[in-house]
């Protein structure tokens, strides 16, 4: 036992400040953002919206979110994730307040789409700003550390909002993610120190660079976005469809679908670092690992094929959690690794973008699917999805150990 917690400590050490205040803010951050995920609701039973109103507006957020990567790579390169960072969060705290006083239907489309515009810009920016803090060896339990902060804040950030609505309504929920948003932004200048992405010397090379390359010229990483778009349509199912499903096959309340979400996110809160560790001292290759989570992935939805029973449905998220945390850190790192100095910012906004992709994507294919020929066809493709990423995520690992050209150091991507 003392090993095993003396192995668990030591999956944090090395980590800067820098990447420990980081975590905070985002953690206060994901923590304050209360409303998104009673926003349906908030549409439907306060505002009297139908439900084809409220999908409708909802897919702004997808949209807008697509918007944001896609920008804030761009400005990240530009002006600096430092930069962006802050005036993304700072802004977004303002429009969260405003939200509230939005009530009809043109305008809130307009509104979340221009909200997640902005707030969307602060990801590409903050998976660079890991570079810039991290040493290369801790840039991928960095980014596990900050996912960790994720998770704590998704556990506890819906738990208080919940119990919020009911006390005070869901006007308090706005105040609270706006000015969470503008403390985390003050905690953000305060505790973390501006720093160059690069020294003088390689901004030179940055310049040229930038004049020979272009990101859709990366043949290996444009097969690493499809194979993100693959993992975040498997992935995303847990929000869209598991939720209908529980309710139409097994006839299970919200309250069971909270506790999946839950246990997703203590697995991932109590073992995700000490297995991030563990893989990096294997060094495994990330393709390799990218192939095994697709497996496990396809393979969670080719069980619901067999839903005789609901117990069923934590073997399906428990199988879930571990392909998310064997390869979601690590795309991270590979799509960073990838870029070529002065290109960081858009090459992590395309792989921000993959997973808007699937987030647009996903509930519009799978409830049709489902509309018209089941949840289990679904899950079939669904399983199909993750069989094709496994396939791709081969036929990456095999072109990177083949041509030179597209290979990076040893033990970084591949070995």
């Amino acid at each position: 036992m003392k090993k095993l917690y003396t192995n668990y400590l030591a999956s944090f050490s090395g980590l800067s400040k820098e990447i420990w205040f980081l975590a905070l803010v985002t953690f206060i951050n994901r923590a304050g953002t209360m409303i998104l995920p009673f926003l349906s609701r908030y549409l439907n039973e306060n505002l009297e919206f139908s439900l084809e109103d409220v999908g409708i507006i909802l897919s702004f957020f997808g949209i807008g979110s697509l918007v944001g990567h896609y920008v804030g790579g761009k400005l990240t390169d530009k002006i600096g994730f430092y930069n962006v960072m802050m005036r993304s969060l700072l802004t977004t705290g303002f429009l969260f307040i405003g939200l509230q006083f939005v009530t009809t239907f043109w305008a809130l489309c307009i509104s979340i789409f221009f909200i997640m515009s902005i707030a969307d810009m602060f990801r590409p920016a903050m998976f660079v700003s890991l570079k810039a803090y991290s040493k290369p060896e801790n840039q991928t339990r960095s980014l596990a550390l900050v996912r960790l902060a994720i998770n704590l804040g998704f556990i506890f950030g819906p738990m208080v909002g919940g119990l919020l609505i009911i006390k005070s309504g869901y006007e308090t929920l706005f105040w609270i993610d706006g000015i969470t948003c503008i403390l985390a932004t003050i905690l953000f200048v305060l505790l973390v120190k501006k720093k160059p992405l690069y020294s003088e010397e390689e901004k030179k090379e940055k310049e040229v660079l930038d004049k020979k390359f272009r990101i859709f010229n990366d043949t290996p990483y444009l097969i690493f976005l499809a194979i993100s778009f693959l993992m975040g349509m498997l992935f995303m199912q847990l929000f869209f469809t598991m939720p209908t499903y529980h309710f139409k096959q097994f006839g299970l309340s919200e309250d069971y679908t909270g506790f999946l979400l839950l246990l997703n996110g203590v697995i991932i809160v109590i073992l995700e670092m000490p297995l991030v560790h563990w893989i990096e001292n294997k060094k495994f290759s990330h393709t390799k690992l990218f192939a095994y989570s697709s497996f496990l992935m396809g393979l969670s939805f080719a069980l619901l094929l067999f839903d005789s029973f609901a117990e069923m449905l934590i073997i399906h998220m428990v199988i879930m959690t571990i392909a998310e945390m064997i390869a979601f850190p690590f795309t991270n790192t590979f799509a960073m690794n990838r870029a070529k100095k002065g290109q960081e910012g858009t090459y992590m906004a395309w792989y921000s973008i993959s997973f808007s992709f699937a987030h647009i994507l996903c509930p519009v294919v799978s409830f049709k699917i489902i509309e018209y020929f089941g949840y289990a066809t679904n899950w079939g493709i669904t399983a199909i999805y993750g069989f094709i990423a496994m396939l791709l995520s081969v036929l990456l690992y095999r072109m990177l150990k083949k041509s030179p050209k597209f290979k990076l150091a040893k033990n970084n991507i591949d070995s």
